[in-house]
């Protein structure tokens, strides 16, 4: 039986490798692969999407020749490609399916070596095949916080390319080069549409789309109305940036005052977790009973209701708003 683990374990091990190694190999894209990618992703003019051949050839090229069948299945739980351009990494959705089912694998075969495998095996598949997502959710939120710190510094630039006399694209293209990454990628893509043809207008709207920003949308939809009705766009930039600031100001301020009631949530939620985990290597048949008793399985499964209802109460008293 324990040849058998160990068997298992070293074919997960493997399995696992595989998948960071294809992720690995993946990142190594040239620039030119990526910017080809942005551009076949991106809304080309209406006269290219009506069948034009030279778009075909380079949506298919880039593209791999969409044989990404479980990645549309998938489409409707979530946008594995919308969340991977977001985050910044340059992985393929196909490869990070890869991944998730190697982690998968792996944690089901550790699950195996456990007495209570009708538990283990599920759960430490779960957790294990997470891991990818958790690790490009948590990539997606550091970009999209570097993007929202950038944005006000990136609104004064613009205002300021204004009143040196640069026209409205130049601003954006000088947003482009001046500014460090993210901020610095989505406003070159946007510039290099709107030279392709694309109106201005709608590269700034496919931003709006593309970076998740309640701030960002707020002044994508300003610079839209700006030019159909005018206006001084240099003021109304100045006061936007003034606006982001102040409320930057203010989250800090809730930021500070929930603290402790972050603190305190994270604690309680964690320690029955760790007490669990401590109790299964310290005294595995003393745990043992709340599994194998039938009562002992229904207060489990009352600990774990307990324990989302206490996530989702915390979340709702310490996640305000600003």
């Amino acid at each position: 039986m324990l040849l058998i683990v160990l068997i298992a374990v070293f074919i997960g091990m493997a399995a696992a490798s595989g998948g960071i190694l294809l992720a690995v190999r993946s990142w190594r894209g040239s620039e030119t692969e990526d910017r080809l990618g942005a551009l076949a992703r991106s809304d080309l003019p209406s006269a290219l999407h009506s069948g034009d051949e030279r778009y075909d050839l380079l949506a298919s090229a880039v593209e791999g020749g969409s044989s990404d069948t479980l990645e549309r299945y998938l489409g409707g739980l979530v946008n594995l490609r919308r969340w991977i351009d977001q985050s910044g990494v340059a992985i393929s959705p196909q490869r990070l399916l890869l991944m998730i089912g190697s982690f998968a694998l792996l944690g089901a075969l550790l699950g195996m070596s456990s007495p209570i495998r009708w538990l283990t095996v599920p759960l430490a598949a779960a957790l294990l095949g997470a891991l990818p997502l958790a690790w490009l959710y948590y990539k997606r939120r550091q970009r999209l916080s570097r993007f929202e710190a950038q944005f006000p510094e990136a609104v004064d630039l613009l205002a300021r390319s204004l009143r040196a006399g640069h026209s409205l694209a130049d601003g954006i293209g000088m947003i482009g080069t001046e500014l460090n990454a993210p901020i610095r990628d989505e406003f070159r893509q946007c510039y290099e549409q709107q030279n392709l043809g694309i109106p201005l207008e709608e590269a700034m709207e496919q931003v709006a789309q593309r970076v998740p920003n309640v701030d960002l949308r707020f002044f994508v939809t300003v610079m839209v109305m700006q030019r159909e009705t005018g206006g001084d766009l240099v003021e109304l930039l100045e006061k936007i940036s003034r606006l982001i600031r102040e409320r930057f100001q203010l989250r800090g301020q809730v930021k500070a005052l929930t603290g402790e009631g972050r603190l305190s949530g994270i604690v309680l939620l964690a320690l029955p977790v760790l007490l669990t985990i401590y109790m299964y290597f310290r005294s595995p048949d003393y745990l043992m009973l709340l599994f194998q008793d039938s009562l002992g399985r229904q207060m489990v499964a009352g600990a774990v209701i307990a324990q989302v209802l206490g996530a989702v109460v915390i979340k709702k008293i310490v996640d305000i708003r600003v």
